[in-house]
């Protein structure tokens, strides 16, 4: 089957996904998933998709950690990382079970109600309560994310823009928290048994395209102020939320 992978309208997809994920992988330090997702589902199988978004995202975090490894704060991480790390096995077992289209429109519904709320209410809604065990909460619902799809860093933005965090902030939790639980999620997959050549293949057609849009998302980064960030990362998961939906039509 590794030649279908090879199709032109297949590859075009398959590179158009890679680039668009690495560009805003780049700019938020998430998002591989969400761009990349609803592309890479027309061409690609499931479980094929969503173990290339881990491969890809951890990728395109790679290039990131020299320069944030110093910076991450593992004490203020750890309640995320401990819950998305209870959540990965649970979300890679349900990854064959789940029925795709109710996965995709239920993510869908979600980050099209929430980034429409948020972009007409903008800088206007916060949310100061919850604490660490909250974000332990967000962090192993993120976890199952990332497990059956590898969407981890959906949720997190979620309550960092609840929360308030800063635009460096954000970047820095988002790409340590998504390379940890995404390393997992292929774990995980891999001792079940489903890595596939397919997967191989796949990622190496897609990673220069894949480096690429990570080097132009991190050059625009540093052009955008906090509120411009703001509105970048919600209309992504406003677009994100719009292209799952449609693609059940």
């Amino acid at each position: 089957m590794s030649e279908n992978l090879l199709q032109w309208h297949t590859l075009a997809i398959l590179l158009a996904g890679a680039l668009a994920g690495g560009f805003v992988n780049g700019l938020t330090g998430f998002g591989t998933g969400l761009t990349a997702l609803p592309l890479w589902l027309q061409a690609l199988e499931p479980v094929l998709a969503a173990q290339l978004v881990s491969a890809a995202s951890i990728v395109g975090h790679l290039t990131a950690i020299p320069s944030i490894w110093a910076r991450v704060e593992w004490r203020r991480l750890a309640p995320l990382l401990a819950g998305g790390l209870l959540g990965v096995p649970i979300g890679s077992w349900l990854l064959p079970h789940v029925p795709l289209t109710a996965f995709k429109l239920a993510v869908g519904a979600v980050l099209i109600g929430y980034s429409a709320f948020m972009l007409i209410a903008a800088g206007r809604v916060q949310l100061r309560a919850g604490g660490r065990a909250a974000e332990a909460v967000v962090g192993m619902a993120a976890g199952v994310l990332g497990g059956m799809a590898g969407l981890s860093g959906a949720l997190p933005t979620v309550w960092a823009a609840l929360q308030g965090w800063p635009k460096e902030e954000r970047r820095i939790v988002f790409q340590a928290f998504n390379i940890t639980i995404l390393s997992a999620m292929l774990v995980a997959t891999v001792a079940q048994g489903l890595i596939s050549t397919r997967l191989l293949l796949a990622l190496a057609l897609s990673l220069p395209a894949t480096l690429i849009g990570g080097r132009l998302g991190a050059w625009l980064y540093h052009r955008l102020d906090d509120r411009r960030f703001d509105r970048v990362v919600l209309a992504l998961l406003l677009a994100s939320g719009l292209v799952l939906v449609w693609s059940n039509r």
